[in-house]
């Protein structure tokens, strides 16, 4: 009877998810992003209500199985701007918020709280926020040996890229875009993106595709690389992003010159779930990056490089038997 009861009350909570989140999405139309429904992970784009917004801040929040009567919403706040004292005092307001209301749906009193936050911002003499992003997770050795592979680009990528580009990129034609299978690891998802590019307007209008999705325009990053060979000079045009990241697209362009690929953009998106990962962020990326080479051909499967192994060693034992008779 009591193993009864309990799934009557199991049955009410979830219930009782799955019409907030229905809810939300209803309200937030295209703000609101599924990230992963198995794992319940959302995110909400908000931001302070302006024609051009300047204060916006990304809410993800993970469900677990007693939300809400008995577990509060593990979430991340997301925002180059928002760190020290304004972190603080956000996270306050958002967990008096849960305090005040034990037991009740708070989603929605979260997001219209932080929209408050930035819409006041937005009306008092505080400065424009700093688009820089930061990782969440720093490491003694993040990037050192990396420095000399990319120039970390701060600024907006699309922005960075209109000083590359020049002229009309209506005549572009738009690569076809391929997604890989995302790596989930302690709550954070990584999903690789590639696209075949020759010139770097396809890697602008590449990027602009793909931030016009909406989950992976909420990623906390999106680290790229690309590789151009250039055949009248006979260099490579190559240069990588990454998005706060810190030292992730030099790894990533590394990865891709010990390839040796060329003529190809690849974009990492990692959705970060709370949990630090330390140094195997960096595995996930490349694991990530190269998975995807691999499924559209641009390096050979593990197999294949054993099979053509096989093959050359083969050759060169009959050769040398040849050479002995």
């Amino acid at each position: 009877m009591a193993s009864s009861d309990a799934e009557v009350a199991q049955q009410q909570v979830s219930g009782g998810r799955i019409d907030e989140i229905e809810a939300l999405s209803s309200i937030y139309g295209e703000d609101w992003c599924v990230v992963d429904e198995d794992e319940k992970i959302y995110c909400i784009k908000i931001n302070d209500c302006l024609d051009q917004p300047k204060w916006t801040l990304c809410l993800q929040v993970i469900l677990p199985p007693g939300y809400p009567t008995a577990e509060p919403p593990i979430y991340q706040l997301n925002a180059p701007w928002l760190r020290g004292q304004d972190y603080m005092e956000l996270a306050n307001s958002l967990e008096e918020i849960y305090i005040q209301n034990l037991g009740e749906s708070i989603l929605y009193l979260w997001v219209e709280k932080i929209r408050e936050v930035l819409i006041e911002k937005a009306q008092s003499s505080d400065p424009e926020p700093d688009i820089k992003k930061t990782s969440e997770e720093v490491d003694e050795n993040d990037g050192d040996d990396f420095v000399l592979d990319c120039q970390p680009i701060h600024e907006d990528p699309i922005k960075m890229l209109n000083y590359i580009t020049s002229g009309s990129q209506e005549d572009e034609e738009l690569p076809p875009i391929h997604h890989g299978n995302p790596i989930t690891d302690r709550r954070s998802t990584f999903q690789a993106h590639l696209a075949p590019v020759v010139t770097p307007r396809q890697v602008k209008r590449v990027l602009e595709k793909l931030y016009e999705n909406k989950k992976i325009a909420s990623a906390t990053h999106n680290i790229y690389a690309y590789r151009i060979y250039c055949e009248d000079k006979q260099t490579f045009l190559q240069d990588c992003e990454d998005d706060g990241e810190t030292a992730a697209g030099g790894r990533l362009l590394h990865l891709m010159q010990i390839l040796n690929v060329h003529n190809v953009l690849v974009v990492v998106s990692r959705w970060y779930g709370g949990i630090l990962l330390g140094p195997d962020r960096f595995k996930h990326i490349n694991n990530c990056a190269r998975n995807v080479l691999v499924e559209y051909s641009y390096v050979p499967s593990v197999e294949e490089s054993s099979k053509q192994a096989g093959k050359s060693k083969k050759t060169r034992k009959d050769n040398k038997k040849r050479t002995e008779h």
